[in-house]
């Protein structure tokens, strides 16, 4: 399936990212041809929670800024890690990313620790997947949100996953909403 025409864009913590979400997420979303952008508050290379280096391609401030992407992203994500609670949860241009593509009727979505920005944005009012982080579950439920014992959650056009576990299907997922388009 080829979505040659269609664009994501992936937002990850500065350092301390989950490697077992990033990577097989950026693999499938390439594989399946779309414009994949990666970016993080910093935009310096970034060292995974397993040391693994990533470097991206910009800050999220230009998110709108991004070579071969005009207007709107066709899906908005978030992957976790230990470090989303340092440069994801409080940055705040990223509500206003979100919000704004969700009301253009765009695809918005997250992975473990990332699904705080979804709910930071008031997009995460009814059930979430389980995060498998005591962390991310505290900060869900101080936040109202609840989880359910489910790995994966599709909620319209907002997507949860609670891991790495996940992180495939995810994707997939991703790719089977944006190919319904």
């Amino acid at each position: 399936m080829s979505l040659q025409d269609k664009n994501a864009l992936v937002i990850i913590p500065n350092n301390q990212f989950c490697e077992e979400e990033l990577f097989p997420v950026l693999e499938v979303l390439k594989a399946a041809e779309l414009c994949v952008v990666v970016l993080s508050k910093t935009g310096a290379e970034a060292v995974g929670m397993n040391r693994k280096r990533f470097q991206p391609d910009g800050y999220i401030v230009d998110w709108d800024k991004q070579e071969g992407v005009f207007g709107k992203y066709h899906a908005v994500l978030f992957t976790g890690g230990r470090g989303a609670s340092k440069s994801i949860w409080n940055d705040t241009i990223i509500p206003q990313i979100l919000t704004d593509h969700y009301r253009a009727g765009r695809i918005v979505g997250a992975l473990g620790a990332g699904m705080v920005a979804l709910a930071k944005a008031s997009l995460l009012m009814n059930d979430c997947a389980a995060a498998e982080d005591e962390k991310t579950r505290e900060e869900l439920e101080n936040l109202g949100v609840s989880s359910v014992d489910q790995s994966l959650v599709v909620a319209e056009r907002i997507v949860t996953a609670g891991g790495p576990g996940a992180a495939r299907q995810f994707a997939e997922t991703i790719v089977t909403l944006l190919s319904e388009e």
